[in-house]
């Protein structure tokens, strides 16, 4: 069961309760579902019954065994608690994780570079405006592929003329004149730093991540530090992870197998990154927060790397590809489907050889 799962599972229980009359509250749009902290119970908790307790006039405790006898029992979950103030806490199935990790892998290798596309902003209309500067430009550009994979309808447009450099970037208006709903203010890049100036010293790629992978508000490092080929710069462990799963595929098409997911694999980390992948690109959506994105490809990229040490996916000396080599190509694989994914939206290439 991934978490966008359990979250689905748990909106349901609020559903059937609202609708059963015992819980009289309005059913929210969704339901937040975070991994257990250090020290807490369970491998996920969810703070909905603390959500619901005000408009239920009931304690948080009581809406939340109101939902726990409603959860409880469904596949995948092997028990539900209630802790604290009224935390609903819930701990896996072990034999249905396996189930789970085979279902998530096969989900990713067919969805591809959509997976992680979903309907969380299905029927909105977002239009955003933004500053004439580079950084403030990429970002609602950025934005507009993001919300368009939850559903939204997006248009952009620039408070002034746009720069030429742009389009080099990827940037491409379609609209004038400020609508209505300005995009949050953009802490703009220092004077002198134009798109121009900016492609000249780093190219697109580099350029793009040093705008996107900060938070808007923070400042963005723009120096050499983004071309530096080695495991310290974020972007180049992101792309070489993707171009490292691109070279296990083509070895193993020379050795004559192809990733299938045929027994258990045990990476717990990378599979977990792959299975919050959809809620971290829904989060960067809802938030307008590309960097959230970006952050989420960084932990794919070195749990990948841990998962490719630990577990060659390619046989070693004299091995045979066996089933085991299979499964893990596949994991592979299902990392870089998401690592090209990713990159696509931050308008940054993925090459299958850097």
């Amino acid at each position: 069961m991934t978490p966008a799962d359990l979250s689905r599972t748990v909106l349901h229980a609020v559903r059937r309760a609202v609708d059963e009359d015992v819980l009289r509250a309005p059913v929210p749009a969704r339901v937040r579902v975070e991994r257990t902290r250090p020290g807490g119970t369970g491998d996920y908790a969810c703070a909905v019954a603390l959500q619901l307790a005000g408009p239920a006039a009931r304690p948080a405790r009581e809406v939340a065994e109101i939902l726990r006898d409603r959860v409880a029992g469904a596949p995948g979950i092997g028990r539900v608690d209630v802790t604290g103030p009224g935390f609903l806490s819930f701990t896996l199935d072990a034999s249905a994780d396996v189930r789970a990790r085979e279902a998530l892998v096969r989900e990713v290798l067919a969805r591809g570079t959509r997976y992680g596309h979903g309907d969380t902003l299905a029927g909105d209309i977002l239009q955003f405006s933004h500053a004439r500067e580079v950084r403030a430009a990429v970002t609602t550009h950025t934005l507009r592929a993001i919300a368009r994979t939850q559903g939204a309808l997006v248009r952009t447009s620039c408070d002034g003329s746009p720069d030429p450099d742009w389009a080099r970037l990827g940037v491409h208006i379609d609209a004038h004149g400020k609508p209505p709903a300005p995009l949050t203010a953009i802490r703009p890049v220092p004077a002198g730093a134009g798109a121009g100036e900016l492609l000249r010293r780093l190219g697109p790629d580099a350029t793009r991540w040093g705008l996107l992978r900060p938070a808007g508000h923070d400042h963005a490092p723009l120096g050499a530090e983004l071309l530096v080929q080695g495991a310290g710069n974020p972007l180049f462990l992101v792309r070489y992870a993707h171009s490292r799963v691109c070279a296990l595929t083509r070895g193993a098409a020379l050795l004559g197998f192809t990733g299938t997911y045929d027994d258990d694999v045990d990476a717990p980390a990378l599979l977990r990154t792959l299975a919050d992948y959809p809620q971290a690109l829904a989060a960067a959506a809802r938030h307008r927060a590309p960097d959230r994105l970006a952050r989420q490809l960084e932990e794919v990229a070195h749990a990948f790397f841990d998962f490719h040490d630990a577990c060659p996916p390619l046989p070693r000396g004299d091995e045979k590809p066996s089933a085991a080599h299979r499964s893990r190509l596949a994991v592979a694989e299902a990392a870089g489907a998401v690592l090209a994914g990713g990159l696509s939206l931050l308008g940054i290439s993925a090459p299958e050889v850097l």
